[in-house]
């Protein structure tokens, strides 16, 4: 019992560690549009709460298992969201495939007329149409405004988060979120 409790004591202080040095090295991206991006010292434990996609099934977080994900809470009310969203789908479509994609989570009242309405409008094609159930994955996550987008590891948990819009597919952008995957940590 002592001997797998101090195994247990040391396999997280090698994982804070490596998260710690992470950030460090991920630091010297933060400029341009991902300055106000806070990388985390240690990861956070994010929501096991389902969604629904457009097809009305339930979905989760832990569908993508194994990748690094970029979430974005966002609403069809939003004009901050209007504007990012496409550039969201230009990260997917450059940089999406096994080990990193980009979610996007409606959250609020979005009836899904107007969710793929919003998509119509905007252009956007290749971005999932995920509805937040009554907000529960959003106030679990303590996501107060929008947009809000959250970097999740490999492993589901929270390891970056940016308040407000950015350009997701600029230089800066794609540089981290290279950085990041090419890491293989988190």
């Amino acid at each position: 019992m002592i001997r797998g409790m101090r195994a247990a004591v040391l396999y997280l202080a090698a994982a804070l560690g490596a998260n710690a040095a992470v950030a460090q090295e991920l630091s010297e991206y933060l400029t341009g549009e991902m300055r106000g991006l806070v990388l985390h010292d240690a990861p956070v434990a994010t929501s096991d709460l389902p969604f629904l996609r457009a097809d009305e099934t339930e979905g989760a977080l832990s569908d993508y298992a194994g990748q690094y994900v970029l979430l974005n809470f966002w609403a069809t009310w939003c004009a901050p969201c209007r504007e990012e969203m496409p550039s969201l789908q230009t990260l997917q479509g450059a940089m999406g495939g096994a080990e990193f994609a980009v979610v996007t989570l409606a959250t609020g009242r979005n009836p899904p007329q107007a969710i793929r309405r919003f998509f119509d409008e905007i252009g956007v094609d290749a971005l999932p149409q995920y509805r937040d159930i009554n907000q529960q994955i959003a106030r679990e996550m303590g996501v107060f405004g929008l947009p809000i987008t959250v970097i999740l590891n490999p492993e589901g948990q929270e390891i970056a988060r940016l308040r407000g819009d950015a350009e997701w597919d600029s230089p800066e952008a794609m540089a981290l979120i290279e950085a990041l995957v090419a890491s293989g940590e988190g």
